[in-house]
């Protein structure tokens, strides 16, 4: 059986578009907290994107002060072996089992139990700094951005009481601060280095279970998947793997052979669209870390993050291929470099779009600043028109 053709409606939060809709089969489905009833959305007749915490919240980020420590970040892999030295070489290398990967890595990962009013779950994250900044996703730590209370569980045991830095919806990241020193830490790896087939290892507290190890290949790059509610919704240039994530992985490390992360887990696919909690099928998401590394930095200097824009609204009842302008932002990135109304924007830098979706995750997958090249199609001619990426803060 094949999946239904993506659909998408339109939302007007931001000048150049978003959609979600029940007939994507990559819209997800979020479980709500215990007692709340059960969601009775339809996701897709075939597989429907959840993500993959145990319990979902959204919500926006809070401000939370600049500190110094990316230069430290930019250190090599030797940081995450502090309880293996004997086994450095071998793990920064890339040439070490997978039970010395995990043993190096275990000590910088943890497990989140948010509770929020009537709401409680249980995520995962990763420590980046020994002075306790924690990435982790914006559905698992975001809904205590206005009150309740963040529990940080380490491998050995510790716990520690967390504050939310910030959170970005859009990029479903937010980063925890733990009033911890000298902490063992994750290297950021390269996600544009990723290979189909490649290696790489999931860790986390799916259904709760800390310290759970998966593994697998890296299934897919840069498949366009959404993950949220309507009004609250993050577009991911996903990394696909068929390593086991579950409810309760989300926001904790997809790392690569040498321990280096290459990804945050963030969803799953489901089978149907009966279910409120699934169990891994084999398609689970990752948001790329040359992504999640940006917007973790800017939550940790700004306490919130910006979202690249084009600065036009899609027309999200067209199919495709690409995505047709709809409206146009006055004084915005396309309306200085030329863009018209029904144009349809058929390849971003050379690469073609399939459709709205993946033209938003693409966009997403840039920063704000950068220069990119929009291929266009009008009256039935293409043409390249050149613009540079406006922001939006979250």
């Amino acid at each position: 059986m094949s999946a239904p053709t993506p659909t998408y409606s339109r939302q007007d939060r931001e000048p150049y578009a978003y959609g979600t809709d029940t007939g994507n089969p990559y819209a997800p489905r979020h479980t709500q907290p215990a007692g709340a009833g059960s969601s009775k959305r339809r996701v897709g007749a075939v597989i429907g994107i959840l993500a993959g915490a145990l319990v979902i919240g959204l919500g926006a980020g809070v401000a939370g002060g600049a500190v110094g420590y990316l230069a430290a970040r930019e250190s090599s892999p030797q940081t995450i072996i502090t309880a293996l030295q004997d086994k450095a070489s071998s793990v920064s290398s890339g040439t070490a089992s997978i039970a010395d990967v995990a043993a190096a890595v275990q000590p910088a990962v943890v497990q989140l139990d948010v509770e929020a009013g009537q709401q409680s779950g249980t995520g995962s994250g990763f420590v980046i700094s020994a002075d306790g900044y924690i990435v982790t996703n914006n559905h698992v730590a975001g809904v205590a951005k206005d009150s309740g209370t963040i529990k940080v569980s380490f491998s050995d045991g510790r716990t520690a009481t967390g504050t939310l830095v910030g959170a970005s919806p859009d990029y479903d990241l937010a980063v925890v601060k733990v009033d911890r020193t000298g902490l063992a830490t994750l290297p950021f790896g390269s996600s544009s280095d990723l290979q189909v087939g490649q290696t790489v290892i999931a860790i986390g507290s799916p259904l709760g279970l800390q310290g759970t190890v998966t593994t697998g290949i890296v299934s897919a790059l840069n498949r366009p998947v959404t993950v949220g509610e309507q009004g609250d919704t993050s577009f991911i240039n996903a990394v696909q793997t068929d390593a086991a994530i579950n409810p309760g992985n989300s926001g904790g490390p997809l790392v690569d052979a040498s321990g280096a992360v290459v990804g945050v887990n963030s969803a799953i696919a489901s089978m149907g669209s009966g279910m409120d909690q699934a169990g891994s099928i084999g398609l689970g998401f990752a948001i790329p870390i040359d992504t999640a590394k940006r917007i973790a930095q800017e939550i940790i200097a700004n306490g919130s993050a910006a979202t690249p824009i084009i600065g036009v609204s899609l027309d999200t009842n067209f199919e495709g291929p690409g995505g047709k302008v709809a409206e146009i932002t006055s004084g915005g990135p396309a309306d200085a470099a030329g863009l018209q109304v029904d144009d349809v924007i058929v390849k971003v830098n050379g690469e073609t779009m399939a459709d709205s979706t993946q033209l938003i995750v693409t966009i997403r997958s840039q920063a704000p600043g950068d220069r990119v090249t929009l291929t266009i199609e009008r009256d039935g001619e293409r043409q390249d028109l050149a613009l540079t990426l406006g922001s939006a803060a979250e």
